[in-house]
């Protein structure tokens, strides 16, 4: 077993992505899994990324705020204890248009 507190998470920049923090807990440089990897994202009012699509599937669950995502002219709203699953090469947009930060758990499955 191991656990992570969340002052050991690490900053990082992902592509395309606009207004926002994410912090990597387990996967890639961090470790402890080479299946997925995990962390957690804040999102600015205004703040999201793409639109673009990736290999890795990806599955966000909102921890709190609300996040529009938009797949092939769909819009849905996510909120707290929500959660959306992405396929792979599944181009998305994600946005925050509320007046809260948005903060998401995010998990992504490593290309291989």
């Amino acid at each position: 077993m191991i656990v992570r507190k969340f002052s050991e998470a690490k900053a990082y920049e992902a592509p395309n992505h606009r207004d926002y923090k994410s912090f990597r807990l387990f996967g890639a440089e961090m470790g402890g899994s080479q299946s997925l990897i995990f962390g957690i994202s804040h999102f600015l009012p205004g703040g999201g990324a793409g639109p673009d699509a990736s290999p890795p599937e990806k599955v966000y669950y909102v921890l709190a705020g609300e996040l529009t995502v938009i797949v092939d002219g769909k819009e849905t709203v996510i909120r707290q204890g929500d959660t959306c699953y992405i396929g792979p090469n599944e181009s998305r947009e994600i946005i925050n248009r509320g007046h809260d930060v948005c903060t998401i758990a995010v998990a992504v499955a490593p290309v291989k």
